[in-house]
């Protein structure tokens, strides 16, 4: 039995995939950490009031990281298959559940801005700068909506270059154009958090724009058409159903905790919610490469499982478990060592600077736990086909371990740390869980169908 595998076709899949994967995710990551960067120089009410205002974004993303996991799970299966025409059939459902999720939350967001900032802090101040960034960027979500599953369904017949080139595209686009209109440059007004949103709404249409026109246009392998939007599989769609609720599920009890994270969290000044601002950004940094090889390792799982190949599914299960320890390793070092010159890049004050330096020695700790059982029970248990494991795993963690947990550490006064501690600590018990489910490979499931399916509504 081999702990690594020798098959370097495995590696060369991962690398292919990993690379534009990870470079998308951190590109992506610059385009949030571009206005929260230069936000951070109009002090702590603009920091807090950005960040509590992108909890709605958080929800969006959430919905539709469900959606597209549900697209990935089963097309990389049917692509095991080179069964293109079914997955035309899933993405097609993938891009009307996403419409959906995207114009109901971009109404709430436009419609009830200040309100919706309140349900998270009573800070005055916050209220004013979240409510200002939240009305305009609220129109983004059912663009961004779209713009994912366009991508998620060339990531899953092996197409993540134009993800990256999207990616690239928007960073430029909204970096440019936040300096322009944060600041008041080229003889245009100073706009603060406004011109924040101003900026990111243009990059999203640009960014949904050249997604569809690449699907429906470019792209050679789907041979998407405009015309398959209008049909409806029937046994697809309750596959999708079927195995994408509990995906979607699992992404609604997350954007759930991180509502109450943030909740929770505004209980305290708006100082500590700069430095769970401050601290997020630098754990998404550093998460992005994990992601990136996580979603390539899922793409090389359902591919295999959907092949029927499980012996040597379990030869890389086995290789995947030593890798993403090395990454978690690897990413609480590189946090500890670039804690002070990132809180440095900060205009904060000096109470939001120390929370920080607490809060990031928290997740210095936990990432290691983070990259190894979220990125194995994602792309090993998850894509593998034990969709439901997952969902059931992150419910009872969330709402019988963390919230609880936090509330009693919150009620007996414990400091901030603590309390961010114990929304944390799930990522290193995960880690028990993890093990023994992936080491007994019950989780490799084939779910795809013998025939494609024709019936159609």
């Amino acid at each position: 039995m081999r702990i690594i595998t020798r098959d370097r076709s495995f590696y060369k899949t991962l690398i292919a995939l990993a690379v534009p994967i990870s470079l998308q995710n951190l590109i992506t990551f610059a385009v949030g950490f571009a206005d929260n960067l230069m936000i951070g120089r109009l002090g702590d009410n603009a920091i807090s009031g950005v960040y509590v205002g992108n909890q709605m974004q958080a929800v969006v993303q959430m919905f539709i990281a469900g959606i597209e996991g549900a697209i990935l799970i089963l097309a990389a299966q049917y692509w095991g298959k080179k069964d293109a025409a079914s997955i035309r059939k899933v993405v097609s459902v993938g891009v009307k559940f996403a419409f959906g999720v995207g114009l109901l939350v971009t109404l709430a967001a436009v419609l009830f801005p200040s309100a919706i900032i309140g349900l998270f802090t009573s800070e005055p101040g916050v209220i004013a700068e979240g409510g200002v960034y939240l009305r305009i960027v609220g129109f983004t979500y059912l663009f961004f909506s779209i713009a994912q599953v366009m991508i998620a369904s060339m990531r899953s017949v092996e197409t993540a270059k134009i993800g990256l080139y999207i990616s690239i595209m928007a960073l430029v686009v909204n970096v440019s154009l936040n300096y322009i209109l944060i600041f008041g440059k080229l003889g245009l007004p100073a706009l603060g958090v406004k011109g924040a949103a101003i900026a990111t709404l243009i990059s999203r249409v640009l960014e949904m724009l050249v997604s569809v026109v690449y699907v429906f246009s470019v792209d050679k392998k789907l041979r998407f058409r405009f015309a398959d939007l209008l049909r409806t599989d029937r046994a697809l769609l309750k596959d999708f159903l079927r195995y994408g609720l509990p995906v979607i599920g699992g992404q609604v009890v997350w954007a759930i905790n991180n509502l109450a994270n943030t909740k929770i969290m505004g209980f305290y000044s708006a100082g500590v919610l700069a430095a769970v601002s401050i601290t997020g950004m630098l754990h998404s940094l550093v998460y992005v490469w994990m992601t990136g090889l996580s979603s390539a390792v899922g793409i090389i799982t359902g591919k295999t499982v959907g092949a029927g190949q499980y012996e040597k599914m379990k030869e890389y299960a086995r290789t995947v478990q030593v890798i993403f320890l090395g990454v978690g390793l690897i990413s609480g070092a590189v946090v500890l060592l670039f804690r002070e010159g990132f809180i440095g890049l900060y205009n904060a004050t000096p109470e939001a600077m120390a929370y920080s330096r607490q809060f990031i020695n928290v997740i210095s700790v936990t990432i290691v736990g983070t990259c190894y059982q979220a990125a194995c029970l994602f792309g090993l248990v998850k894509s593998g086909g034990d969709i439901s494991f997952v969902f059931k795993n992150d419910t009872i963690f969330v709402f019988l371990v963390l919230i609880p947990s936090a509330l009693v550490s919150y009620w007996l006064g414990a400091p901030a740390w603590v309390v961010f501690a114990a929304l944390k600590c799930d990522q290193i018990l995960k880690c028990i869980v993890a093990v023994v489910k992936i080491n007994r490979f019950n989780w490799m499931k084939n779910l795809t169908r013998e025939e494609k399916a024709d019936e159609t509504a």
